[in-house]
């Protein structure tokens, strides 16, 4: 028998660690090729890693919450004949090489090590393997708090931690009196002055520990539940882009009848030869992503003091999921596709997303979010801007509205097709002329509708 090694799969070029959420498949269990065999989870889409080889599950390298590498051997296969490459000998198979080479480290200082610390009270995303080396070296949650980190999104590596480890042995920094020896410490220890980083990167999105202002009451009769994985990312992403951004508002009335009229009368054609459904959707992504063309100062991103203009117009769309929650897909270079180019993109994702098979690099990238509140009968919204975006635009429900319609024999009442468009974007770096100016532009790309086009 063969044994194949079942490793974490490439998922696009800016994912490079992936958590695992669930084990499918217990040692000993069988396993056919295609079949998944664990869940995972990047910091927005949760996913699942098939096996390329049908056998049976004879190891696990890994556990739940486990933070894997790509490209990393998270289980063994023992397969029937020679179905892929071999893995090494199970009496050979050793642990990952930052395993080995954390427990080099902890046998080390075994002798110095202290009692085992709590974590839960720190604000920053901690793998386990981080957690691990703190423990066993006595490292405080403050310390860890002070850590610059250097991993995505400014997260604590093995390489930051076993660094400051390094440093507080050689003295270059003090690591917290304890409770005992603090009094005389704050007159005799000088405060160590940490220098921040050339990059200033958005804030991490992390779940902030409730601050309860007033106490929640429960009664018998209340049902406590807990957020799931999803909802705190999603709660962390919230409040951290309120915290940056100076949010401002804009919004307009936009007459869409010509619109409504042009897909009523193709939608049917459209779908028999494309084989795709035709929303509205695409048609409002193709305006936005024009007006982006017009206004590149709406296509842009701040780090720190700088503004990066971005070369790219990547359309993140909004999508709700079964579930309640809320997951944002992007169509990349979405100003180079037609109206079908368009269509498909949208349903393609939008249909992914709800099956809960968009993979990690589907969502990122995004210079620009579109937000469609219509759909569950919003006139209008004020969303909150997707970071580190600068702008994101609500499209609100298309309803029959009397209006004043000019006509050069005179004005008169009649009965029009209308919409609000909601643009929320970031005070910081966005001036009212124009994020107002954008979505006037909008609104002239989609009032301007040829009623006569093909699609």
């Amino acid at each position: 028998m063969a044994r194949f090694e079942l490793k974490l799969p490439k998922m696009g070029e800016s994912v490079a660690e992936a958590t695992i959420t669930n084990w499918l498949k217990e040692v000993g269990d069988k396993i056919e090729a295609d079949e998944a065999v664990l869940e995972i989870a990047t910091d927005k889409v949760d996913s699942e890693v098939p096996s390329e080889v049908s056998g049976i599950l004879v190891e696990q390298l890994f556990g739940k919450d486990d933070l894997v590498q790509v490209g990393q051997t998270i289980a063994i296969i023992e397969t029937e004949g020679g179905d892929g490459p071999a893995a090494t000998p199970a009496a050979e198979v050793s642990a990952p090489v930052e395993a080995v080479e954390i427990e080099k480290t902890i046998e080390a200082v075994k002798e110095t090590v202290t009692a085992p610390q709590d974590f839960s009270g720190s604000d920053k995303f901690l793998s386990p393997l981080v957690k691990n080396i703190a423990k066993e070296e006595g490292v405080s949650v403050a310390e860890l708090d002070n850590i610059q980190g250097s991993g995505k999104d400014g997260r604590v590596t093995k390489d930051d931690i076993l660094k400051y480890i390094e440093d507080r042995k050689a003295g270059i920094v003090q690591a917290p009196k304890t409770v005992e020896e603090a009094p005389k410490a704050v007159a005799e220890t000088p405060k160590t002055v940490v220098e921040a980083p050339k990059t200033v990167q958005a804030p991490e999105p992390v779940v902030q520990k409730s601050q309860q202002v007033v106490p929640v009451s429960v009664n018998g009769g209340d049902e406590i539940i807990e957020m799931d994985r999803m909802r705190k990312l999603i709660s962390g992403y919230m409040v951290a882009s309120v915290q940056t951004s100076a949010h401002v508002q804009s919004f307009i009335e936009v007459d869409v009848t010509n619109i409504v009229k042009w897909r009523d009368k193709v939608k049917t054609a459209f779908e028999k030869r494309e084989g795709e459904k035709l929303t509205f959707t695409p048609i409002m992504m193709e305006a936005v992503a024009k007006a982006l063309k017009d206004f590149p100062g709406m296509n842009i991103s701040v780090d720190g003091e700088y503004i990066i203009k971005k070369k790219n117009i990547n359309l993140g769309m909004a999508a709700a999921l079964p579930n309640g929650n809320l997951i944002v897909p992007v169509i990349k270079n979405a100003d180079q596709l037609n109206l079908v180019g368009m269509a498909k993109a949208v349903n393609d994702l939008g249909n992914r997303a709800k099956a809960g098979k968009l993979k990690p690099d589907d969502t990122q990238g995004g210079t620009y979010t579109v937000t469609n509140v219509g759909t569950f009968g919003s006139v209008f919204g004020t969303p909150i801007i997707n970071q580190p975006q600068v702008g994101i635009l609500a499209l609100g429900a298309i309803r029959k509205v009397p209006a004043v319609i000019e006509t050069p024999e005179g004005d008169f009442i009649g009965i029009r097709q209308k919409m609000f468009l909601s643009h929320s974007y970031d005070h910081r770096v966005v001036d009212g002329a124009l994020g107002g100016s954008f979505v006037k532009r909008v609104a002239e790309y989609l009032e301007a509708f040829d009623v006569d086009r093909d699609f």
